[in-house]
């Protein structure tokens, strides 16, 4: 029998085609996620969910699919999935890590240099035509090259971040719940500190943690005040590891120098406070958005859903 498979938001059509070659594909077109009833009703027959962020795949979504033995999502984080009710139902949970490491770092890098060097402010500035001479002191902005940059969360993409801070001469600080090896250490020139250490003495805080109970709010009033005056912020996680209400008081009153989100608490709604400000850089979930990554993490997807399918091991299972 021929599996069968929904899509619930649109791919490139080289995966979806690729997904069509193995199995009856139910393609969700619109531009919006599945309402949740509409979701369940689709999933009813069906044996593998590709997903994306957009979709809560909780309890009630995988008990009305009684055939379902996969859900793949597109993404490296599956905190939309409620993983441990899925594995109670011997439903396969996968993601897509690895793909989008590289540029998921290099975004990160991005908002981190918008951030430090004012560029959206500046290029705001020009096109509202009020740039009429070259001025000594307009748009001062902060150095990177030379500072501490500290990193919360040490994997894949954390380390990939430490890694590109080698060519900017910077100390390197990290902290995660497991200490990377003395290899690593070495390679990336990075010492592992405890939070405190590293909000009270980074010039740059760039976050890769995967969201968890223990993570949501990590970055609070308590942490955002722990930090230097003139420090950023840099969240291409997940947004409510950081308390964005809190956030927005810290960066109107100036506990800390600016912020690049790439990731908000309640997406796609942004904090009102934060749209008027000038001191942080605000980015719609883009960090994977290249067409090579984006490309990678939907046939990886698609694999790891058809490996289940075929009855052998995911590429990428999530534990």
């Amino acid at each position: 029998m021929v599996p069968k498979i929904l899509i619930s938001m649109g791919l490139f059509n080289d995966a979806i085609e690729f997904a069509r070659s193995r199995a009856e594909v139910d393609l969700h077109t619109g531009q919006d996620p599945l309402p949740k009833s509409a979701l369940m009703a689709r999933l009813r027959d069906k044996d593998g969910l590709i997903c994306q962020i957009t979709d809560a795949i909780d309890d009630e979504v995988l008990g009305a699919a009684p055939r379902l033995r996969v859900v793949a999502n597109v993404a490296v984080g599956y905190n939309n999935i409620d993983v441990p009710a899925a594995h109670r139902r011997g439903i396969v949970v996968t993601n897509t890590p690895d793909v989008l490491t590289d540029t998921t770092a290099d975004f990160a890098w991005a908002l981190l240099m918008a951030t430090a060097r004012r560029v959206v402010e500046a290029d705001k500035y020009v096109r509202a035509g009020q740039w009429h001479r070259w001025e000594f002191l307009r748009l001062l902005g902060s150095d990177v090259h030379g500072k501490t940059l500290g990193v919360i969360g040490f994997g894949r993409i954390g380390r990939a971040v430490a890694r590109r801070a080698l060519g900017f001469d910077m100390r390197v600080l990290y902290q995660d719940t497991v200490r990377a090896d003395a290899p690593t250490e070495r390679e990336l020139r990075a010492t592992f500190v405890d939070m405190a250490t590293l909000l009270h003495e980074a010039d740059f805080v760039t976050l890769h943690s995967l969201l968890t109970t223990e993570t949501r709010h990590l970055i609070d009033a308590a942490a955002l005040r722990a930090m230097k005056k003139t420090a950023y912020l840099i969240n291409a996680a997940r947004g409510p590891i950081v308390d964005e209400a809190a956030l927005v008081r810290a960066l109107t009153e100036r506990w800390i120098a600016g912020a690049g989100l790439d990731v908000f608490e309640e997406e796609p709604h942004v904090h009102p406070g934060l749209l008027g400000l000038d001191n942080v850089v605000l980015a719609p979930h883009i960090a994977s958005a290249s067409d090579a990554t984006r490309h990678k993490m939907a046939t990886l997807a698609v694999e790891n859903c058809l490996a289940v399918l075929d009855g052998k091991p995911p590429l990428t299972p999530v534990r």
